[in-house]
């Protein structure tokens, strides 16, 4: 039997085959990814003793399975998928309680009855936090356009899910924020100034006439 022709170098390939080696890795540690924190919420939500806590992780659970839909049908066809990449918009409002409170040092539960809403909140924001940073790193090395601009759609979009668990974990003294001094903040914040002065760039090889 004769070996299936593969493309010349340099050729186009068909859409679903249009992948570097590498990408198809990110893309499968992506798609992992995805379901993990799928996977992972719906175990946690049977924990939850908070109904916004719950809104949170419904709303963000049904986000997550329409970007992996949209990111499955793009990577398998390589091309624009049936379905649009959605915003996602979150209801805290973005008010944050800076300050230091006395709490309760923590530690590893005992058992299932110790597992809470400020746990389960940490595990969401892990899971969250570490997609969006998979997503950033493998959409600089992905060569298909439609796949890459699919995957650069949603970082902003788990950029804020992670937000709105930070929100909501500073809200009930989850997540407390400390804060320098006023002064201390005056001196880091005017630590840099623009640059309003004309820039003088060296010459370049490539700024020379060819002979």
């Amino acid at each position: 039997m004769q070996n299936e022709q593969q493309p010349l170098q340099g050729s186009a390939p068909q859409p679903e085959f249009n992948h570097g080696g590498h990408e198809l890795f990110d893309l499968h540690e992506i798609l992992a990814g995805m379901i993990n924190i799928l996977d992972q919420y719906m175990i946690l939500r049977q924990f939850i003793q908070d109904p916004v806590l719950t809104d949170i992780l419904d709303r963000q659970y049904q986000f997550v399975l329409s970007q992996y839909n949209v990111t499955v049908n793009s990577f398998s066809t390589g091309q624009k998928p049936n379905e649009e990449t959605s915003t996602y918009m979150m209801k805290e409002k973005t008010q944050v309680t800076y300050g230091i409170k006395p709490s309760q040092p923590k530690k590893p539960n005992q058992s299932l009855q110790d597992v809470k809403d400020l746990g389960i909140t940490g595990h969401m924001l892990n899971l969250v936090k570490s997609h969006s940073g998979l997503l950033a790193m493998s959409a600089l090395e992905v060569t298909n356009p439609v796949v890459r601009r699919v995957l650069s759609a949603q970082i902003p979009n788990f950029i804020e899910m992670a937000y709105e668990i930070f929100l909501y974990q500073n809200k009930h003294g989850y997540y407390q924020v400390p804060q320098l001094s006023v002064q201390d903040m005056k001196a880091m914040t005017s630590a840099f100034v623009p640059m309003k002065e004309q820039i003088q760039m060296p010459p370049s090889k490539a700024d020379k006439p060819l002979h």
